[in-house]
């Protein structure tokens, strides 16, 4: 079994997925626009150019997400994507390049579980944790 986020964008899931790619250092694998889909006809007014569905891969994980139809998006609530980094460094590049323009809620730093640890809601409104566990 395999556990994987599926994000919903407001119109922005596109430029996220490109920001997610650099930022993660992840492989876009797919990137579908509802025009592009088998059933073009049927895309709703003004979501031609939107993500039908997207796919990215992050080592050995899969990130996924889409633009939600108009007047579907709802922001992120209760939950938060974690992203477990085994060097302090990368832990603070990561942490740092998906910041920005976003809204750090726990600046990255040092814990007594975690040579590093912080929390951020980025610019597309995903929260993310970055975490660089100590050894137990």
């Amino acid at each position: 079994m395999q556990l994987n986020p599926y994000l919903a964008f407001d119109g922005q899931c596109e430029a996220a997925f490109k920001f997610y790619e650099e930022a993660l250092g992840g492989k876009i694998a797919m990137l579908m626009t509802y025009a592009q889909s088998p059933q073009p006809d049927q895309t709703p007014p003004g979501m031609q150019d939107k993500v039908m569905h997207a796919r990215m891969t992050v080592g050995d994980t899969v990130l996924m997400g889409s633009d939600a139809p108009t007047g579907r998006y709802q922001a992120m609530k209760g939950c938060m994507v974690t992203l477990g980094i085994d060097e302090p460094a990368e832990a603070d590049r990561v942490f740092h390049a998906l910041a920005a323009g976003g809204q750090v809620t726990m600046p990255i730093a040092e814990t007594f579980w975690a040579k590093r640890f912080g929390m951020l809601t980025d610019r597309f409104g995903t929260q993310w944790m970055v975490n660089c566990e100590k050894p137990m």
